[in-house]
């Protein structure tokens, strides 16, 4: 397996292909040239900041063509990323940094209030990069300006990296708080770059010139992909697919507006001939197909015909929405994955053109697809009728960041064999039908964000009119699931839903706060005082 940082191979595809369009940003073009230009000048600062080898460098920043140029240049002077969601309030953002160690971070004007606050209680930030936001805020007192500080650099040289440099990944896991989880170069290309060679009949480049080769070849056949992410640059699943398209000589699209807009998605991928388009099950899709409809009702439809793939992960993709897209998109496949940022995929629902697709949450397993006892850990045969964990080989993370317990109950070595095995629980047929039955622990998925219940808690726990409260997911069409929240407040006062909603997002994301609020007399808990949360389920569910 190649074993090089992704810095060096795209410095590889900047040389063979200078002139091409890496990036497209709603009406912005970038090519190779001007993207490694400028992050070799980033890296150069960078690097005069003392940010070097395994260094940590924090990105705060809706989708711009620093995103990227940012990563490029951490990647150069060996450091890595760390994405931080830019719907996160202060305490979210300094735990992120504080956690990873990040001693820089980019950062777009707009967050500059927050960035403030936060930065009180992150005294290991050396480096405060603003990204002019177009919003005329002024420079945050100690930070640099972005542009100014690459007008001023020389570009950087390359140096000599490996393969085991790291990319931190900031995920909402099932421990309360977000968690980093570390991949190597070298294993991030393993699990992107052969499915990628894999799906196109190519066997995969053992070099940084092979891959530049190979991306050169395929552009010129007509064969590179055009791929565009819905979801921003701060997922790993957007960044994930912007790595596999450059390996291919592809152009990555992506969506220029701070808010998700079905019609500027459509706009692009008719403007661009995009040839596959990944999404965040039905909270992307039901948008899309709606504007689709509203489109085709006034008379000018959006010419859909270069879509070869939809991809969809992170949250379900029901039937009705596959149907509904493959009707407009007649050339295109559905493939839906259940994967993780602990890797994966564990299981695809895949629909060729022309099909009918399979009922809502029905998978297949993919040849790394296990099925494990949780108390045993012994391996439970399809079509046994035994539900288990799911588990899949291959390519996966090193673990987590600066947490060995949490890495060895995720990644297990059983019979010798590494397995990623992040809770979800299933049961699998014999002819390998997956029937997902949900995450092993009580953690929400909202649109293809992760929310833990404790942390609403916590929140809706500090209004001084709050007794006690239980956070759980219910069933929602659009996003999957939605934040609802069990409480009981101090006998005699007044506190209404909207009170406890609007104190919950003073101090985290607002997508996390809950959407329904019931109140009872008395929250129910077991003798030991844990929640119960089928309880809380049904009469949030009733209420």
């Amino acid at each position: 397996m190649l074993d090089e940082s992704w810095a060096t191979l795209w410095e590889a595809l900047a040389a063979a292909q200078p002139d091409h369009v890496a990036v497209v940003i709603g009406d912005a073009r970038i090519t190779w040239a001007e993207l490694d230009g400028r992050a070799a000048r980033l890296a150069t600062v960078l690097d005069a900041h003392g940010v070097g080898h395994d260094a940590k460098v924090g990105q705060l920043l809706y989708n711009c063509p620093e995103y990227l140029e940012s990563a490029y240049a951490s990647f150069k002077v060996r450091a890595s990323t760390v994405n931080v969601n830019y719907r996160y309030k202060a305490p979210e953002i300094v735990h992120v940094l504080s956690d990873s160690g990040a001693t820089a971070l980019v950062f777009h004007s707009s967050f500059a209030d927050v960035v403030d606050e936060a930065r009180r209680s992150l005294p290991g930030l050396r480096l405060l990069l603003q990204v002019d936001a177009g919003d005329g805020r002024p420079l945050l007192d100690g930070a640099v300006s972005y542009e100014n500080a690459l007008v001023e650099a020389a570009p950087a040289a390359p140096i000599a990296r490996s393969g085991g440099d790291s990319l931190l990944l900031y995920t909402g896991g099932t421990t309360g708080l977000p968690k980093g989880v570390v991949w190597s170069h070298r294993g991030l290309f393993g699990a992107l770059a052969f499915t990628g060679y894999a799906s196109i009949g190519l066997a995969v480049p053992e070099t940084p010139a092979e891959v530049a080769r190979v991306a050169v070849e395929l552009k010129a056949a007509g064969r590179g992909p055009v791929n565009m992410t819905a979801p921003p640059l701060m997922h790993g699943t957007a960044m994930f697919l912007a790595f596999s398209t450059f390996v291919l000589g592809g152009t990555v699209v992506l969506l220029g507006n701070r808010k998700f807009d079905a019609s500027e998605l459509l706009r692009l991928v008719e403007r661009e001939r995009v040839s596959q388009v990944s999404i965040v099950g039905d909270a992307f899709a039901r948008p899309i197909v709606a504007e689709l409809e509203r489109a085709e009702a006034a008379g000018s439809g959006y010419d859909l015909s270069s879509l070869t793939r939809i991809v969809s992960t992170g949250a379900t993709l029901s039937s009705e929405m596959k149907s509904a897209l493959m009707s407009r998109a007649p050339a295109a496949l559905v493939l839906d994955m259940i994967g993780a940022s602990e890797g994966g995929p564990f299981a695809v629902a895949m629909t060729m053109p022309g099909q009918s697709p399979t009922e809502t949450a029905r998978f297949m397993a993919t040849p790394n697809t296990v099925l494990f006892d949780e108390t045993t850990w012994e391996r439970i045969p399809f079509g046994s009728g035994r539900p288990g964990v799911l588990a899949a080989s291959g390519s996966m993370p090193e673990g987590y960041f600066g947490d060995p317990q949490k890495t060895e109950r995720t990644f297990r070595t059983i019979d010798g064999v590494r397995y990623t095995i992040p809770g979800d629980y299933a049961e699998i047929d014999a002819d390998g039908s997956v029937r997902l039955l949900g995450r092993g622990s009580v953690c929400i998925n909202t649109g293809g964000e992760k929310v833990y219940p404790e942390e609403v808690e916590v929140a809706a726990r500090s209004h001084e009119s709050i007794v006690d409260c239980v956070a759980v997911g219910l069933p929602d069409e659009r996003f999957g699931q939605k934040v609802a929240l069990v409480a009981s407040r101090v006998e005699g006062t007044v506190l209404s839903a909207d009170d406890v909603i609007a104190h919950v997002k003073k101090s985290i994301a607002d997508y996390k706060a809950p959407r329904i609020v019931v109140f009872v007399d008395q929250v129910y808990r077991s003798p030991s005082g844990k929640a119960d949360y089928r309880w809380a389920r049904e009469v949030a569910q009733a209420g």
